[in-house]
């Protein structure tokens, strides 16, 4: 029987920490397992302390580390794998998750059009992954009132 397997992209931002705490949590209910894919390029890092690219992705792996010890503080029974490669951020996790059953996102913001609330790599994932796609959004600092029958469920716009 396959296990449920789940993608979580991961930057070190805000946004992909809450990604990869909720894909954890995710793999825990489903007792499935997370793979954590940082995606790389030269101009992601501050090039005057990197000085090639053995050191960049001891960089990378480290931060990517630290964020999966501190997220399994959740739930330390979730198998988590991890991939940094070096490349575009959207093709990695699209190829990555091929054959996940749920790719998870963190977005990067609010805003008034598509690509500025879900980020150019969340668009694209979502555009091209061959699996659902999970998108957080930011959180909100005050909660947003329930219409009257709400579920309590965000309303899903296309």
């Amino acid at each position: 029987m396959k296990s449920y397997r789940i993608v979580v992209g991961v930057d070190g931002t805000e946004g992909s920490e809450r990604a990869l705490r909720w894909a954890i949590h995710e793999a825990a209910a489903r007792g499935g397992l997370v793979t954590a894919v940082t995606a790389w390029t030269w101009a992601d890092l501050d090039s005057a302390a990197i000085t090639g690219p053995d050191e960049a992705r001891r960089h990378v792996e480290e931060m990517l580390g630290k964020l999966i010890v501190k997220a399994l503080n959740d739930d330390p029974r979730v198998p988590v794998a991890t991939q940094v490669v070096c490349g575009g951020a959207g093709e990695i996790l699209v190829a990555t998750a091929r054959d996940a059953d749920l790719l998870v996102l963190g977005s990067h913001g609010h805003g008034r059009l598509f690509h500025a609330v879900v980020g150019s790599v969340a668009e694209e994932c979502i555009r091209r992954a061959t699996c659902p796609v999970v998108v957080l959004p930011v959180p909100h600092d005050a909660p947003v009132a329930a219409a009257a029958g709400s579920t309590g469920m965000p309303a899903a716009t296309l």
